[in-house]
Parts: C-alpha cells; sequence; structure tokens
C-alpha cells in the first residue's frame, strides 16, 4: 500500500515545531511591506518567493536564518502579527492539521518598540480566532535565542509563565548551536521548570549530540527540536528512547541547512527502527517550502513506510504534544479512528485497523 499526497492530507495530525516567523505567506509580505513602507529586494511575487525559500542555495543553518530577516521586518506590527497568525492556522486546516504549536521568539518584534503584551497577545488571538472558526487547536512557544545573553532568555521565560494557561504552552531555546551552548542559559529553563512549564530545545540539529546533553541535562528539556546528531551518541540515544523523549524532526529543512545530504541519509530511518518517539514537523513552511503531509510523505517514500508506520509516527506528533492530558487523550482517541477511517476508505482491500497497533 503506497500513500498518496491526496490521502495523506485527509488524516489528521499534529505539528509541533513550527516557526510563526518562517511560515508566512508570500502574498501576505508582499501585502504588509506596501501597508508598512517596508522596502524589499523585490516585488515580484515570483522572485520574492524564490527569495524566500531556501532550496539548494543555502550552504548552512546561518545561511537558512538570514531569510528570517525578510519576514521579521514585516511582522512589527500588531495587526500584522495577528494576520500572520491566523493565516497560519487557515493553511494548516487545509490539510488537517488538528493541534497546532507555534513557536516564536518576541524579543524579535521590538523595532517599532511594541511591549512584550503587544507582542503576544495578537498571536494568541489570531491562532485563538482561526483555530475556533477551523476547529483546530493551538498554542505558543516561547523561544529565548542562544546568540543573545541569558538575561533576555530569563526575560522571556518570565513573559512564558507570565502566559501560563493563557495561550502559551512551553518555552524553547532557539538559534545557532555552536559557540552558544545552552547551558548558558539553564537559568530561564529552571525558572520553567519550577513553574511547571513544558519545555523544548532546539539541538542536535548543527551541532553534536553534546548539545543534546545539555539540552535535556542541564535545562530539563522534555522535547528536543531536531536531534539529527543523536545517532552519533548510542547511549544518550538509549536514553532519549527509554524516556521517551520526543525528537521534533525536520527533515526537508535539515537537508536545506546540510545537516544532512538527503532525506534518504537522515537518521530518521534509524530512529523509527530503534523505535525513538518521531514526530515529523514543518520548521518553517516558507523557507523549506513544505507542509506535515509533505513531510509525511517524504519519509514513507525514502523509508519505505507502511500505512501502519505512518499511522504510529502520526499518532506521536498528538502524544508528544504540550496539550493537557485530558484534551490529548481525547485527541488522540478521535485522530486513531479518524485515521482508520481514512485508511480503510483509500485501502478497502487490504487496511485492518486491528493491525495498526
Amino acid at each position: 500500500m503506497r500513500l498518496q499526497l491526496d490521502v495523506i492530507r485527509k488524516l489528521p495530525k499534529a505539528e509541533l515545531h513550527c516557526h510563526l516567523d518562517g511560515s508566512l505567506r508570500p502574498r501576505t509580505i508582499l501585502e504588509l511591506a506596501t501597508e508598512q513602507g517596508v522596502k524589499l529586494p523585490t516585488r515580484e511575487l515570483g522572485k520574492l518567493t524564490r527569495l524566500l525559500q531556501a532550496g539548494k542555495r543555502t550552504r548552512n543553518l546561518g545561511d537558512y536564518l538570514k531569510i528570517f530577516d525578510y519576514t521579521l521586518s514585516v511582522m512589527q506590527e500588531k495587526d500584522a502579527l495577528y494576520r500572520v497568525a491566523y493565516e497560519l492556522v487557515e493553511d494548516c486546516a487545509e490539510e488537517n492539521i488538528r493541534h497546532l504549536e507555534v513557536r516564536y521568539s518576541p524579543i524579535l518584534h521590538r523595532k517599532k518598540k511594541l511591549s512584550f503584551e503587544d507582542i503576544v497577545d495578537p498571536v494568541i488571538s489570531g491562532l485563538r480566532d482561526a483555530g475556533a472558526k477551523y476547529n483546530v487547536s493551538t498554542g505558543v512557544i516561547i523561544c529565548g535565542i542562544r546568540s543573545m545573553s541569558p538575561r533576555v532568555s530569563m526575560e522571556l521565560a518570565e513573559l512564558a509563565v507570565a502566559y501560563k494557561g493563557r495561550g502559551v504552552l512551553a518555552f524553547d531555546l532557539a538559534g545557532q548551536e555552536r559557540d552558544y551552548p545552552a547551558k548558558e542559559h539553564r537559568g530561564a529553563f529552571q525558572l520553567i521548570l519550577k513553574s511547571n512549564i513544558n519545555s523544548t530545545v532546539h539541538a542536535g540539529e548543527a551541532f553534536g549530540p553534546a548539545s543534546i546533553g545539555q539540552a535535556l541535562h542541564y535545562c530539563g528539556a522534555h522535547r528536543i527540536g531536531h536531534g539529527t546528531r543523536l545517532i552519533e551518541n548510542p547511549d544518550l540515544m538509549r536514553y532519549v528512547n527509554d524516556h521517551r523523549i520526543p525528537l521534533e524532526v525536520c527533515l526537508s529543512s535539515n537537508v536545506q541547512t546540510r545537516a544532512v545530504k538527503s532525506i534518504k541519509s537522515h537518521p530518521c530511518a534509524e530512529y523509527l527502527k530503534k523505535g525513538l518517539r518521531v514526530t515529523l514537523n514543518t520548521d518553517n513552511r516558507l523557507m523549506s517550502a513544505t507542509t506535515v503531509s509533505h513531510e509525511i510523505q517524504a519519509a514513507a517514500q525514502a523509508y519505505r513506510l507502511s500505512v501502519y508506520e505512518v499511522k504510529r509516527v502520526i499518532l506521536n506528533g498528538f502524544k508528544s504534544s504540550f496539550m493537557p492530558y485530558a484534551q490529548k487523550a481525547r485527541m488522540l482517541r478521535d485522530a486513531s479512528l479518524d485515521i482508520d477511517r481514512v485508511l480503510m476508505n483509500a485501502f478497502p482491500d487490504d487496511y485492518d485497523r486491528r493491525s495498526a497497533f
């Protein structure tokens, strides 16, 4: 049984690693730039779209991150933040995303001196309003930035605490790994942990497994963003597996940042084989020109996954979410039943839902 993209799009899914400033529509960027008087390298939609997509021209994570200068330039006003958040939920709803966790760093949206509240409130409102319309559960993950002072991370952690239960689900640490160790920001994570808030850390993407070790043992991360180089330390990988620590895998992004040569050579295949809790995510829908459905299709083709294995990966997304337990249990049950329904309709002669568990 080979899963086609149209079938994958019908399957209920969760997206756990999605950057707000990496998931804008190109046309929205053009319109916001016009409204705000922001200068862009081109006003032609096709050329701008190509400029914003990483493709083969990025040589490393640093090149990939430079593209964010364009998106951030139009995300410095309240109305723009609301619109971008709302449209992201619309885009996710088109491929049946049932739960969406959106991360961003409010410190990057203060060029026009907005307060943190004026940066967080419109994003939460945009996600909430669109979520109510399209029946998508949403939440925000506040990001600290590795290359900034640990004092900034502490300020952002305090912001996450202030919005606990009001739209913010977790705290994260993002940005360049090399030369900016996670342990320098452990004070912020201690506050997060003491406040009973979830956490995730970008680790093992552009730096070795020691980065993942720091995320876990210094910062107490509940999930790992990327984890691409975890495979280089079998002992740490066993620890991650034994403790069921989810990996937020982003295949296309990892190829574009040159963390791996190709999707086929990505260690995700080995992670799945060993039973790690792998989730598949976009990272940046715009820069990586992808969707969760495309990421699932790419993995299924590259690793020759059966429909039952695809179901397990999708359910991993719901299991690994930062939703409250009761909500998670209900959504997981409903998603499992809906996956069976879609797959039985697609493969009436072959799919046996009893074999999918």
